[in-house]
């Protein structure tokens, strides 16, 4: 199995497959190509035909700027490989393609190319929860303390920066207001949701909280904010919320919180590589 990096991606909403991956590429291409000031983008079949709901296009120019972007859409196109296909092409000075780059969005932000899943070195020897088990309760190890023997020290950094992220992303959603973007010009509502649960008492504010919580993370991906996905960009809400009130109302210390990620991190993990996390796959 891969790094829990690849569960706790860091990106920009709404969508884990048509902005978190898309963008997640043209940064790898971008890197290739650092001379470059032009770049061309053909969107594919599914990516192309829902990418401008998902402002797949203007996740691309933001992430190449300030170099030109020119987004190409071709919805009754598609590439073999994966329904959300795009290919990348660098231009010269004179306009004519210099690097070219077929590369697909396979859901939960990760690439595939013809040489096969990006960034896919295995970490973890054990790829299935019962042999997990039978191993830690062998070593006498936690889920957590498995997932730094196999990671290393360095994880604990990462996954305090995750926690960062989330914390930012719930208190922006809860002072932010107005409306989503979209046709429907959908309210905010997480702020008024949490206004509501601090007059509340009980059973019924923590279920405010919880709510108003997950509903802060959830519009601020809907807007394109920065989130940490978990492991989408639509689930993103349901971890965050659950840690930060447990982090407010039960007193647990942030190193509990990082344990808590590790382990739900290696959950999350053995369910993507023996099943899927992909609502294009098996949503």
């Amino acid at each position: 199995m891969q790094s829990i990096k690849e569960i706790y991606k860091i990106g920009y909403g709404p969508s884990s497959s048509h902005t978190i991956g898309p963008v997640r590429a043209a940064t790898f291409f971008q890197e290739r190509n650092p001379n470059c000031k032009k770049f061309r983008i053909i969107l594919y079949g599914s990516l192309a035909a829902t990418g401008v709901g998902h402002h797949t296009d203007l996740a691309l120019i933001k992430a190449l700027h300030p170099n030109e972007a020119e987004i190409i859409w071709k919805p009754e196109e598609s590439l073999p490989l994966h329904p959300n296909g795009l290919i990348f092409e660098a231009l010269n000075s004179e306009n004519n393609v210099s690097d070219t780059w077929e590369v697909y969005s396979i859901g939960g932000g990760d690439l595939k190319d013809i040489d096969g899943i990006i960034n896919n070195r295995k970490i973890y020897q054990i790829t299935n929860l019962t042999d997990i088990m039978a191993y830690c309760t062998r070593e006498g190890k936690t889920f957590w303390e498995y997932v730094e023997d196999s990671e290393g020290p360095e994880i604990w950094n990462f996954l305090a920066n995750v926690w960062d992220i989330m914390k930012d992303t719930i208190a922006r959603g809860l002072e932010n207001e107005g409306v989503l973007p979209g046709e429907i010009h959908l309210p905010r509502k997480a702020s008024n949701y949490y206004t509501k649960a601090l007059n509340s008492h009980g059973a019924i504010q923590n279920q405010g909280l919880l709510f108003a919580f997950a509903l802060a993370v959830s519009e601020e991906n809907a807007s394109g904010g920065k989130i940490a996905i978990a492991p989408t960009c639509g689930s993103s809400g349901v971890l965050p919320a659950i840690l930060f009130y447990l982090k407010r109302e039960e007193y647990i210390t942030d190193i509990k919180i990082l344990r808590a990620l590790a382990t739900a991190g290696l959950i999350g993990n053995i369910v993507k590589f023996n099943a899927s996390i992909s609502g294009a796959e098996v949503g």
